[in-house]
């Protein structure tokens, strides 16, 4: 059962020891994430993968980890969310490739270079905000953009696909555990707009 509190998603039976793990992202819009499916697919054809595409309900670019679940880092985070002004903005992946994992479950993803520029940007941004409101242990700025297709049994040279595109026009906080609940989510608007926070 979930609750509305302080314009935030609850599960009134979650605490900070409920496991999982809580993270800021961006979406793919249906039409991306269905073009993805599609392609990591023809990917998992092409390099003989046996693992499981990830569904395209699932995919998503992690911003922020912001460690296990609790009320009071969901609360702070959702302030800080809601100071972000920027606009919309179109990014796009052109490269899939292997990334280091666990022996036998290597993130399979797709990247970009001067496509995720403005993601960067915007992810600047929000950590700027996270550490305004006391989080800037966890506005850590390392940050790889990336859209995870599958957990592979094994590595692959990096290859050029064709662009997939989207506008980046919301997003979202998660707890990942057994699935993602979206716990809350906010559209992107220029400086001088409203609230943009959403459920």
């Amino acid at each position: 059962m979930f609750m509305v509190r302080s314009n935030v998603l609850m599960d009134q039976n979650a605490s900070s020891s409920s496991g999982g793990r809580l993270f800021f992202a961006a979406l793919p819009d249906t039409d991306a994430a269905t073009r993805i499916y599609r392609l990591a697919h023809a990917l998992k054809r092409a390099h003989r993968f046996d693992r499981a595409i990830i569904e395209p309900r699932r995919l998503h670019i992690s911003l922020f980890f912001l460690g296990e679940l609790s009320e009071q880092i969901v609360q702070i985070a959702c302030e800080a969310a809601a100071e972000v002004r920027v606009p919309p903005f179109e990014i796009w992946f052109d490269r899939s490739v292997s990334f280091r994992g666990r022996p036998g479950s290597r993130p399979f993803v797709l990247i970009g270079d001067d496509g995720v520029d403005r993601l960067r940007s915007f992810r600047r941004t929000l950590g700027v905000a996270l550490a305004g409101k006391g989080l800037k242990r966890l506005a850590k700025r390392d940050f790889a953009p990336h859209v995870t297709l599958m957990y592979a049994e094994r590595e692959v040279e990096e290859r050029p696909i064709e662009p997939i595109r989207w506008t980046v026009n919301k997003f979202v906080l998660i707890h990942s555990m057994r699935g993602h609940v979206h716990l809350a989510r906010w559209q992107l608007r220029p400086c001088g707009s409203g609230s943009s926070g959403l459920l």
